[in-house]
């Protein structure tokens, strides 16, 4: 074989590094987004951000600055209604806390240095004052005690020996988040740093002495112990020894709502084991809980959709649309001085102009998305979910010239607030599902007349999966056994056993 040249003649796409980024930043949700043109801004010296504010009583602007908690999406109704309540609550709550100053003023009041001095000072942390002897802005933050410095604080105030305190201290500090001690006591035995080192009937007492503190169910090794730590909230005796008896014997019949059983092996009635396992799931498995520092996820809907003149019509909700713009001063010094080489500042030009048209073109592709599903599930808007229909991607991007892979992109990590709730755009598409009279329905439909039907049952005689498949089939909805079961786990509903109320 020897060795030959061919020239071979292809014709393929490719990405611009331009093109490239502008997909990506089309992809990105909102939060990932501002964070990006954050960094863009910081360091190109051509952009400049607005700090014009939105104009005040704007609903659109109130709902991006409230928010919805990510666990709420597509589930919480009445959005809109809240959002206007809120737009004039900071005007009520005004004058109550004017009138309140009015009668007391630490600040002017009369009052000796040092007590002003221990007024401003909560105690804990030094006032932090600015220039001019006023407050600073970080005193007006409430500060937020973790689990550990709130049992350390309750600690700090009982009269124990320098030994028992540092035991418990060390006790605390090996808790995990949710306030379970999760390893042994022996392995704390060579932490403590204490001569001689403690024993196992020590650090027993200590444990005790944790789990005695606040919250109810610190400290347990286990959810049973954590469970049987809070037993005294309960006043009743008798229930209170049968809570006992089920945690301590019968804790998997509890798990899985099997009142019968536990009716016949404690000698009872079923109505009381129901009622005492109503009280015990009111207890908090994970006390340290609400003590987590963790901030609530929050939602920002990128569009906010209106009822305008019997017309639906989405707007860009003004939070989420950045105000950058080119520094004109800058840009104007540039071109006068173009004649001198300045690689570095007019590549920082060019892409602050691409920036902004990244920018302009992400609005107007996403509100030109939302727009189009408005379009095709009006229906939605007027009646809730069982009205959806079935939609691609496909017919979007027929309706807006655009590609499937960017409707999806676009879909991706966007949400829509409505007066039903906030949905993130992809809610709104599914396959098409043909019924026996030959109509198409979508899965969202399904799902919403399952929940509905749950929803209606007799509570001592719920629905199978089965029940619910053939219900649907009386009504021209074709749905397997395990298509109800997928759906009503995707509507996070016990299954039949555990929904069951026994009398």
């Amino acid at each position: 074989m020897q060795p030959s040249v061919r020239l071979d003649h292809r014709q393929q796409q490719t990405l611009s590094p331009r093109l490239q980024h502008a997909v990506r930043l089309l992809q990105m949700s909102s939060l990932d987004f501002v964070h990006e043109l954050h960094e863009v801004v910081g360091r190109n010296p051509f952009l400049e951000q607005d700090e014009a504010e939105p104009e005040d009583g704007d609903v659109a602007a109130v709902v991006s600055a409230v928010g919805v908690p990510a666990a709420l999406v597509a589930s919480e109704p009445g959005l809109t209604t809240v959002a206007e309540e809120l737009a004039d609550a900071p005007a009520a709550a005004a004058e109550p806390d004017t009138a309140q100053a009015e009668s007391f003023d630490p600040m002017t009041d009369s009052a000796p240095d040092n007590e002003r001095d221990t007024w401003l000072n909560d105690g804990s942390t030094p006032s932090r004052h600015g220039d001019d002897g006023q407050i600073g802005a970080l005193d007006l933050v409430p500060w937020r005690a973790g689990l550990r410095a709130h049992l350390h604080s309750q600690l700090n105030v009982l009269q124990l020996p320098l030994r028992d305190l540092i035991l418990a201290k060390a006790i605390v500090e090996s808790l995990d988040d949710d306030g379970y001690l999760r390893q042994p006591l022996s392995d704390l035995l060579s932490d403590t740093g204490l001569e001689p080192a403690p024993d196992e009937q020590e650090l027993q007492v200590a444990l005790r002495r944790v789990q005695s503190l606040e919250p109810a169910g610190v400290g347990a090794r286990s959810v049973a112990e954590c469970l049987l730590l809070q037993l005294p909230a309960i006043d009743c005796p008798q229930m209170r020894e049968t809570a006992r008896v089920i945690i301590t014997d019968h804790l998997e019949s509890l798990a899985a709502k099997d009142v019968p059983r536990l009716a016949q092996r404690l000698h009872t009635t079923q109505a009381h084991i129901e009622a005492v396992c109503h009280r015990i799931r009111r207890l908090d498995p994970r006390p340290g809980w609400r003590f987590d520092s963790t901030h609530t996820q929050y939602v920002t809907p990128d569009v906010v959709v209106k009822k305008v003149r019997g017309q639906w019509t989405a707007t860009l909700n003004p939070a989420v649309v950045p105000r950058v713009r080119i520094n004109q001063v800058y840009a104007e010094l540039f071109q006068r001085h173009r004649a001198s080489q300045h690689t570095e500042l007019a590549a920082h030009l060019q892409e602050a102009r691409w920036t902004l048209r990244n920018v302009e073109q992400r609005f107007v592709t996403i509100l030109s998305v939302a727009q189009a599903i408005i379009k095709r599930q009006k229906r939605f808007f007027e009646l809730g979910p069982m009205a959806m229909k079935p939609l691609g991607l496909k017919e979007i991007a027929q309706e807006t010239g655009m590609h499937e892979s960017t409707v999806s992109r676009v879909t991706n990590n966007k949400f829509m607030s409505t007066p039903l709730g906030v949905f993130e755009l992809k809610y709104f598409f599914s396959r098409a599902m043909t019924s026996t009279s030959g109509n198409s329905y979508s899965g969202t439909a399904i799902r919403g007349l399952i929940k509905d039907m749950i929803g209606e049952e007799d509570c001592h005689c719920p629905l199978s999966d089965a029940q619910i498949a053939q219900l649907l089939a009386q009504q021209g909805l074709v749905v397997a056994r395990r298509t109800v079961t997928k759906y009503r786990q995707a509507l996070r509903i016990d299954p039949v056993d555990r929904r069951r109320v026994h009398a």
